[in-house]
């Protein structure tokens, strides 16, 4: 007999069955909301290739130097910063579906810039388009797969949002392989284009539909995701009665079952960007051009190819799995990783105590020759080891648990609470990369905060509804 918590999912006598040939629908609209993070990893990736040209352009108008290249990295970082305000408001105004659609428009008039581009300010405006934009997306797509999702396979198919970001990276690594910086900023404006039409067809997800009085809808919306004969009613019954009728004020923060999840979240994208990922991700072809690697741009494809590698298979185990030991894993292989990598500063900058006052990227003229050459592959193998180990816990987890542990009513405030954490702290790490020395020198400690972080206060949400998840926060 089924279980009341599996009761909606099994109401079909050829259950097996009938949900691998429904779930198709489910999956097909977490496909049209995907197609936003690969979005935004078209927009994360653009610079490492494009960065590159930019320095050597001959138009002087348009040529980077190092500051103005730091700039243009990272700006799509504050950008983001900006979307995830932007977007807790919209999440919670307009809807899950409609705000997804709507944050296709930044992205598009972010390209258009760029591609017309007549002055680096230009490049800048276009950079922090894109960025919103990608705030926006990294804010509500989590929420709209979280909700739409069954708790079977809610934890792979919320994996699937870091898959596609970093899908993306890799999308614009190996198209910059072939394009010049302006082409590829025509490419990178498909994926955005693509997803708004998609949209159109998905539904909005039923707990927001709910929230909103709308019952009917929300049956209609049930029923394209989980079939024409499961139990609906059921379904909406256990939404709306974990749903509280009243809004949130100010004071409510004070209410352990609101604060406590928030904190969570908000140290979890503390956490995750102070690794340092963004600034490995965003200057990868240049990190490998600077240590004189005979082929930057496919170092950089190989280290986004592990990262695509290793998420897909967090994607595939977490529901077995569990976040927690994800995160322990993750941890760990970070660990080891980033000490090779200090081994690699060690030994190529000898002088290695007054670098950080130096810029990174320009700091190798200044080693012994032929040194950096022979130790090449250890920049490759450390940061393909970090990618690897960040790929499968600390990149996907967050993101998931941030779409899960928020109760109905606070999902927007606190979901763009985090988002903004996360992209200050990516702009912070990313614009101050010539100081990433001192990032490796400290990893150990940042390392032990990770795994004693999720020890101890990471709830495991394996096989849990959002609304046993809800009420575990308010019942402890």
């Amino acid at each position: 007999m089924a279980t009341e918590e599996s009761r909606c999912l099994l109401a079909h006598p050829a259950t097996d069955a009938y949900l691998r040939v429904q779930n198709k629908k489910l999956y097909l609209a977490t496909f049209a909301a995907v197609l936003g993070p690969l979005s935004f990893g078209f927009a994360l990736g653009y610079s490492s290739p494009a960065i590159p040209e930019l320095r050597k352009i001959g138009n002087p108008k348009l040529q980077l130097d190092s500051n103005q290249a730091s700039w243009f990295g990272s700006l799509v970082t504050l950008g983001a910063a900006a979307g995830g305000i932007l977007g807790g408001y919209l999440v919670d105004k307009i809807g899950r579906k409609l705000s997804l659609m709507l944050c296709s428009i930044p992205y598009v008039c972010g390209y258009i810039v760029i591609i017309s581009a007549q002055n680096i300010w230009m490049l800048y405006f276009g950079r922090i388009l894109t960025g919103l934009a990608s705030g926006i997306t990294s804010l509500v797509v989590p929420v709209y797969i979280s909700e739409i999702s069954h708790t079977n396979v809610r934890g792979m198919l919320g994996s699937f949002v870091q898959l596609m970001v970093v899908t993306g990276i890799l999308g614009a690594y190996v198209a910059g392989m072939i394009l010049k910086w302006h082409w590829l900023a025509v490419l990178c404006s498909f994926p955005p284009c693509i997803m708004l039409l998609f949209m159109l067809f998905m539904p909005e997800t039923p707990r927001f539909l709910l929230d909103q009085k709308k019952r009917a809808e929300a049956i209609a919306a049930l029923r394209f995701l989980r079939g024409p004969f499961v139990d609906h009613e059921w379904e909406c019954r256990q939404i709306e009665a974990n749903a509280e009728e009243e809004g949130l004020s100010l004071f409510e923060f004070k209410n352990p079952s609101i604060y406590r999840p928030l904190l969570i979240g908000v140290i979890l994208m503390f956490l995750q960007q102070v690794t340092g990922i963004n600034a490995v991700m965003f200057y990868a072809e240049t990190i490998f051009e600077d240590a004189n690697f005979q082929s930057s741009r496919m170092a950089s494809v190989v280290v986004g190819s592990i990262q695509v590698c290793f998420t897909a298979v967090a994607a595939l185990i977490i529901d077995k799995t569990g976040r927690k030991v994800l995160l322990y894993v993750s941890g760990i292989i970070m660990a080891l990783s980033t000490a090779l990598f200090g081994f690699y500063f060690k030994m190529v900058l000898p002088n290695g105590n007054n670098s950080s006052n130096a810029d990174l990227l320009f700091t190798f003229n200044s080693v012994s020759p032929g040194t950096e050459t022979r130790l090449s592959w250890l920049a490759v193998v450390s940061l393909g080891l970090f990618v690897a180990g960040f790929a499968l816990g600390w990149g996907p987890v967050p993101w998931l648990v941030m779409s899960e542990i928020f109760p109905l009513k606070a999902r927007g405030i606190s979901s763009g609470a985090c988002v903004l954490t996360n992209w200050v702290m990516a702009f912070l790490v990313t614009k101050e990369f010539h100081d990433f020395i001192v990032i490796v020198t400290y990893t150990f400690l940042v390392i032990f905060s990770l795994v004693t972080f999720a020890a101890f206060y990471v709830p495991e949400t394996k096989g849990r509804t959002l609304e046993q998840i809800e009420a575990y926060f308010r019942k402890s």
